[in-house]
């Protein structure tokens, strides 16, 4: 980093800084600049203290404001890579472009030997040894690691028609006949064996009713360490 101005200079220097003096008085998060402060407390407040000129828009911060009207309005591209004809709206974007040049991958997996140029790629990535699926068709309730496979699923198995049949137990909406009857099989048929919640004693007779059920058990924090008092949901 490199500046004509001394305060901008130290203004920089505090990005590096683990201090962070700034408090807020309504939650006690505290930050490291009183302008990272002011911008937290007009959150709190619902203020949106920079108006666009050009439009309706309002932000919280100057940054968003400058973000915003590069985007909609001046269409300028300030961040030009030095290596090719690429051009960038944001900082943050040049600098995981300028990665595909240097082949830095700075962040790292440290279950396996993936490395990523890019933060949100590593975090996606980690789902491959958690074993979670957290997105779910919601005509056959087959999971998915990530978004994108279970937007292909949809597309390959159940077609890209206009939604036009509504379940009439629940809002789901699909698009074929043949589909809808997939859907009231798993959900909404009734079951002689009745399921256990397995976060409580609850029983149920439908599917649907149980995962309906479950989400009440979403931000609980059922699982204490027998040594402290740290509680968490998984």
């Amino acid at each position: 980093f490199t500046s004509l101005r001394v305060s901008s200079l130290n203004r920089h220097v505090k990005t590096h800084s683990a201090d962070k003096h700034h408090v807020c008085h309504l939650c006690l998060k505290s930050f490291r600049t009183a302008t990272l402060l002011h911008n937290h407390v007009n959150v709190h407040a619902g203020g949106r203290p920079y108006k666009c000129s050009d439009c309706d828009m309002a932000f919280v911060t100057r940054g968003e404001l400058s973000r915003h009207r590069r985007y909609k309005h001046t269409l300028e591209k300030p961040f030009k890579c030095s290596e090719c004809k690429y051009s960038s709206v944001e900082a943050s974007k040049m600098k995981r472009h300028v990665r595909s040049h240097t082949g830095e991958r700075p962040y790292t997996c440290h279950l396996c030997s993936y490395a990523s140029k890019d933060a949100y790629k590593l975090k996606r990535h980690m789902v491959t040894h958690s074993g979670e699926k957290p997105y779910e068709c919601y005509v056959c309730q087959a999971k998915f690691t990530q978004k994108n496979t279970m937007k292909n699923h949809m597309l390959q198995k159940h077609g890209e028609n206009v939604p036009k049949y509504q379940c009439p137990h629940c809002s789901t909406i699909i698009a074929r006949k043949s589909d809808l009857g997939v859907h009231l099989r798993n959900l909404h048929s009734y079951m002689a064996v009745a399921v256990k919640c397995s976060y409580c004693e609850a029983v149920f007779h439908e599917r649907y009713a149980l995962i309906q059920h479950k989400k009440t058990h979403r931000n609980e924090k059922r699982l204490k360490c027998d040594q402290c008092s740290y509680t968490c949901k998984q």
